[in-house]
């Protein structure tokens, strides 16, 4: 009797037979081929969607309707530093139920699990750290071959990945960047994003799509101007590649942390269909409302609480809009130790946020997002902030004191980002600071921010500040306030001395970039059109510094180097 035949009659004979084979063979499973013997290490994990070979290194032959989504591609796998690849040494199945398969693969580093449920196309994954110690880049990859997935997916742009072929036949500029034979540049930092503002994001074709979706982001790195890749073009073998940076620098001035014994890192999940964008986008929602995720039996992971409360300015006026940082002390773009959150206020100047982690001491940090905070240049800190799992932490009503001097005129507004000036905030283009000119006069009062004012300045020259200062008071004091949304000043990637920058009032140098102004960011190389990283200087204006009637201040750059200078965020004048 063949087998077309037989099932039918097995099914009437024996429902529970039945039920217990269907669910038996729906169950994910995984296969050890090879334990390590001589060298070798071979496994292969499925459920009845996909499978994927695991091997000491990749994760390749990724299986999906009988087609394989690696080929002669890279495959699935991690590494951190300068490409050190996460090499396995052994594999453990840490949970396992009739319809969930979580299997841990160890290596020196930390272990990396694949979670398979019976039905889900795809699969979960989260590190466990062990031995990562101190680190600046830590990521996982997923390497396609290129045939079935030409195209890349983000919040903000969605478009073929650019062509082997001319990558190959352009001349390179930089670090992952050429110029095709139009003028024009092919470069992977094009697709970068702002991570915590990701919804998913992926490679796709006609056929298939890899996605990216990680709708818990607390155990990434930085603040809400944390900049990241997402997905590119291999360009030393073809691959699509779906990037998941899990701590990363590439926006940002040179930093790292320590990580941890015991951190967890995601989950996130890869999602293998059809290539459908707008199903990809559903699982997307339904994947924030189940964050976090309850199959992930770890106390710590699973014990979280609310912090809220309202902030307002001395005087009682809410900080509409204020961008609002939950974490460590100091630098925030740069913590990635623990763990970190962020949202804003409300109109009202409320605040709350949900399923934070209980496990440590937190500090909130508070700075002016545009709007009626565009003057307000102090952040707001409030430390040892505790919670308890299930509880919400309200703070109450937090004052919060802006700088006492009064303005006598800006140009931006303070937070952070380049966004309201000529150019900025457009898409990622490489190279879009050389539409700014190198020589500049702006009038107050008579200028215009998004006409006249350029989102950077990386060109030769000087940009001056014409105004009049008819009401300054006798022998009164005031202070220039230079915040940069991003700095790129000298480095190694392209070469070059960098660009420096001086800064004058009324022919008396006030401040240059020799050591003010910090190390480098790549923002403004790397395709970034709206921030790097945020820096802030005061420098305070001696008695007698502006006269009655009129005034200039000069930025000028010296000495320049290609695509790199400053980004703007705002400049103020205030008198003491």
């Amino acid at each position: 009797m063949s087998n077309s035949t037989s099932l039918p009659i097995m099914k009437v004979l024996f429902p529970l037979l039945w039920l217990s084979a269907v669910v038996s063979a729906a169950a994910p499973t995984l296969v050890v081929h090879n334990n390590g013997t001589n060298g070798e290490f071979s496994t292969t994990i499925s459920n009845d969607v996909i499978s994927m070979h695991v091997g000491r290194q990749y994760g390749t032959k990724l299986m999906y309707k009988g087609e394989d989504l690696v080929k002669n591609a890279t495959g699935a796998y991690g590494s951190y530093g300068s490409y050190y690849d996460l090499n396995y040494t052994s594999v453990t199945i840490t949970s396992r139920t009739s319809r969930m398969l979580d299997v841990a693969y160890t290596s020196k580093e930390g272990d990396i699990h694949f979670v398979l449920f019976t039905g889900l196309s795809g699969f979960y994954s989260y590190f466990v750290n062990t031995a990562l110690g101190v680190q600046g880049e830590f990521r996982t990859l997923y390497r396609l071959t290129p045939e079935l997935f030409p195209n890349g997916r983000t919040y903000l742009k969605d478009a073929p990945l650019p062509l082997f072929e001319t990558i190959l036949t352009s001349p390179s500029v930089q670090d992952e960047t050429w110029q095709a034979p139009d003028g024009t540049y092919i470069t992977k930092y094009d697709n970068s994003f702002f991570v915590r503002q990701s919804d998913f994001y992926g490679v796709y074709g006609p056929t298939v799509g890899a996605w990216m979706i990680n709708p818990g982001k607390d155990y990434l790195n930085g603040d809400q101007l944390k900049q990241e890749l997402s997905v590119h073009r291999e360009s030393r073998t073809n691959d699509a590649v779906l990037l998941n940076m899990l701590h990363g620098t590439h926006f940002q001035g040179a930093f790292s942390d320590v990580i941890p014994v015991g951190k967890v890192f995601g989950p996130w999940l890869v999602y293998i269909n059809d290539g459908s964008v707008a199903d990809a986008a559903k699982v997307a929602r339904e994947e924030e409302k189940k964050w976090p995720y309850s199959w992930l039996k770890d106390e710590k992971y699973l014990s979280r609480g609310t912090v809220e409360g309202r902030l307002v300015l001395a005087d009682g006026t809410p900080a509409a809009g204020a961008a609002i940082f939950l974490g460590d002390e100091g630098r925030t773009i740069a913590q990635g130790t623990t763990f970190q959150y962020t949202t804003n206020a409300s109109a009202s100047g409320y605040f709350s946020i949900p399923n934070v982690r209980t496990e440590k001491q937190y500090t909130l940090q508070a700075w002016g997002n545009g709007g009626k905070l565009a003057g307000v240049t102090t952040v707001f800190s409030k430390s040892n902030i505790t919670l308890s799992a299930g509880k919400r932490r309200n703070l109450g009503t937090l004052k919060w004191t802006p700088q006492p001097r009064k303005s006598l005129w800006r140009i931006g507004a303070f937070d952070r980002k380049a966004t309201g000036f000529k150019l900025g905030g457009l898409p990622y283009t490489h190279g879009l600071v050389d539409g700014c000119p190198g020589n500049l006069t702006f009038t107050i009062g008579v200028s215009s921010e998004q006409e006249d004012w350029c989102f950077g300045k990386s060109a030769a020259g000087t940009w001056s500040v014409l105004f009049s200062a008819n009401t300054v008071a006798a022998n009164a004091s005031s202070v220039l306030t230079v915040s940069l949304a991003g700095y790129s000043g000298s480095g190694t990637r392209i070469g070059g001395v960098g660009s420096s920058l001086e800064i004058s009032v009324n022919g008396v140098n006030v401040g240059d970039n020799a050591t003010p102004l910090g190390g480098n960011d790549p923002g403004l190389y790397r395709s970034a059109t709206s921030a790097g990283e945020w820096r802030y200087f005061e420098w305070a204006l001696p008695a007698g510094a502006l006269k009655q009637g009129d005034n200039v201040v000069d930025f000028t750059i010296v000495t320049a180097t290609r695509w790199r200078g400053v980004m703007w965020d705002a400049v103020m004048l205030e008198q003491s």
